[in-house]
């Protein structure tokens, strides 16, 4: 009975799966045979053809849902009741919401600031070094890891155990099982709860997301001072000048459009970090974020109208970085 229902479940998945590639191709055949026509009499706009999927997609899997999100925040936990800005008052008003707006805030002023830092800094010092390409690897290391993955190896590494004071000398030790506390104890220190003490949890979070995020500002900016012209160098280096300002005046303003964009990518990672923080603390002891808090509101307390205002928040803060990083690239490109 199980087996027949398995096969067919599975042969119905195949099915739609076969229907799904021909649908795909009878779409795309007739795209090309329309084009073919238009192409033939000589008139114009068979791109437009091509994009117009794409635009049907868009219209579709973003503008719409966006504007139903932003109806839906409109009105009340049950989506029965229209109550005009009273989920934003909310978000603004509340002392628990505040909290969650200094988190993210957190996230994204000391994250991204840091990860290019970290990555930065390692990217000079292993520039043109022996064993460079090991050493660039890891680091880079991390960026394999999802983040759930990397909140589970960080969870270990805060993990706390009672640290008992009736137990004989040594066996303390025996007790920590996360890394950080054992090499506590082996200072002499006391065990630690890590995740649990606000604000300061939300520094250890952090943690996590700038071990991830430096492998790949250290990518991006190593690849930069690569591309430094050799001569600017060499005529630097024969005027005298030192390594303070051999980085001041050359390093950092020619690799600055880089730098910006490693910058304004990982703030866009910390203002919507969701894994790390369900992963590792659900939200509790006062991490929560906009964007953890938009998934407990929404599919946990059943609020899909403060979730609502919650999404439309977070969409509204990611618009200035992405525009911001826009223009960056276009001066940056000349135009």
């Amino acid at each position: 009975m199980h087996f027949a229902t398995a096969a067919s479940t599975t042969g119905g998945k195949f099915f739609t799966m076969i229907f799904a590639l021909v649908a795909f191709a009878a779409v795309v055949g007739v795209i090309l045979f329309v084009a073919s026509l238009v192409e033939r009499r000589g008139r114009k706009g068979v791109a437009w053809l091509f994009l117009a999927p794409t635009f049907v997609l868009l219209l579709v899997g973003l503008v719409y849902p966006a504007g139903r999100t932003i109806l839906r925040s409109l009105y009340d936990a049950a989506g029965t009741s229209f109550i005009g800005l009273q989920n934003y008052t909310t978000i603004f008003g509340s002392s628990e919401q505040l909290v969650v707006l200094r988190n993210t805030v957190l996230w994204v002023l000391v994250t991204p600031f840091i990860a290019t830092a970290v990555g930065l800094l390692y990217a000079i010092l292993v520039d043109g070094a022996r064993g460079e390409s090991f050493a660039k690897a890891l680091i880079f290391l991390p960026m394999a890891i999802s983040f759930v993955g990397a909140s589970i190896i960080w969870k270990f590494v805060y993990e706390y155990r009672e640290h008992l004071e009736n137990l004989l000398p040594g066996q303390q030790q025996i007790n920590q099982i996360g890394l950080l506390n054992q090499v506590i104890v082996w200072l002499g220190g006391t065990p630690q709860q890590f995740l649990i003490d606000s604000p300061w949890n939300t520094f250890f979070l952090i943690v996590v997301m700038i071990w991830i995020q430096a492998g790949f500002a250290m990518t991006i900016l190593s690849a930069s001072i690569k591309a430094i012209p050799s001569e600017i160098v060499e005529a630097a280096r024969l005027d005298g000048t030192s390594a303070v300002e051999m980085f001041r005046f050359i390093t950092l303003p020619s690799i600055r459009p880089s730098v910006v964009v490693v910058l304004t990518t990982i703030a866009i990672g910390g203002l919507k970090v969701f894994d790390i923080i369900r992963t590792m603390t659900g939200g509790s002891f006062g991490t929560s974020v906009v964007a953890n808090e938009f998934y407990t509101q929404s599919f946990s307390a059943g609020n899909q109208g403060l979730g609502s205002a919650l999404a439309v928040l977070l969409f509204v803060l990611v618009i200035p970085i992405v525009v911001y990083n826009v223009r960056q690239l276009r001066a940056s490109e000349g135009r």
